[in-house]
């Protein structure tokens, strides 16, 4: 065997035994992840029941927004599967087009989100988590009589009640801290993406979307009142 030949054996069986002891460290910190440590803390540490006010406050000084409440049951302290339900609505005047839209609809989000600190047990919690969320709808858009610069005749523009539906996915960062007793206060960051949707008509887009938000909506954040029970 000749050196280049006997290097080119070794380099190929170095890299082989990286590559193995990658995957291998990879599979191990994966199953770790999903893992919940054995400890003398039972696996059900309860449930918390939660309020958004970032919702409810931009229903009262906006166009839109939403009422949204949470139930999340607590596993070991580290997982959290959580369903989030609640009423979006919207009623919005659009000051160029004179366009006037108007939905209101329930919706639904499940998911799950780890606790990401290294003492799972102590009283405050930084979450990563994910929702699936969907919510089925129908809006209202309008537009007031007007002359047609054309014709010169009175024209409008109506929709009543097309349905829609919708799909989407959110990543969230959130904080959950301890303020007195049962009460916790938390806030989450998350950036939707749409999954699927369908509306009934060749209306275009819809404005406002209940549970997601505006249309083009990436980024929400949630601003919670939490008791532990």
């Amino acid at each position: 065997m000749t050196i280049k030949s006997y290097m080119s054996t070794f380099i190929r069986r170095s890299a082989i035994s990286l590559l193995l002891l990658v995957v291998a460290t990879g599979a191990h910190a994966q199953l770790k992840f999903f893992t919940v440590e054995k400890d003398s803390i039972p696996l059900f540490r309860g449930f918390a029941v939660s309020f958004d006010l970032v919702g409810a406050g931009l229903l009262a000084l906006s166009d839109y927004g939403q009422y949204e409440a949470a139930l999340r049951v607590n596993l070991h302290d580290e997982w959290f599967p959580i369903v989030e339900a609640g009423l979006g609505k919207a009623n919005y005047d659009d000051e160029v087009t004179l366009l006037h839209y108007k939905t209101s609809a329930p919706y639904f989000k499940i998911g799950i989100d780890k606790n990401m600190l290294k003492d799972k047990h102590g009283p405050n919690r930084l979450y990563l988590g994910l929702r699936y969320g969907f919510t089925s709808y129908k809006i209202d858009i309008s537009r007031p009589v007007y002359q047609d610069p054309v014709w010169q005749w009175d024209t409008n523009y109506t929709v009543n009640d097309a349905a829609c539906k919708y799909h989407w996915a959110e990543i969230v960062l959130g904080v959950d801290a301890k303020i007195f007793g049962s009460l916790h206060l938390g806030w989450s960051v998350r950036y939707k993406q749409r999954l699927s949707h369908s509306e009934d008509g060749e209306w275009g887009k819809p404005w406002y979307v209940p549970g997601f938000g505006t249309y083009d909506t990436k980024l929400g954040g949630t601003f919670n009142v939490i008791i532990d029970i």
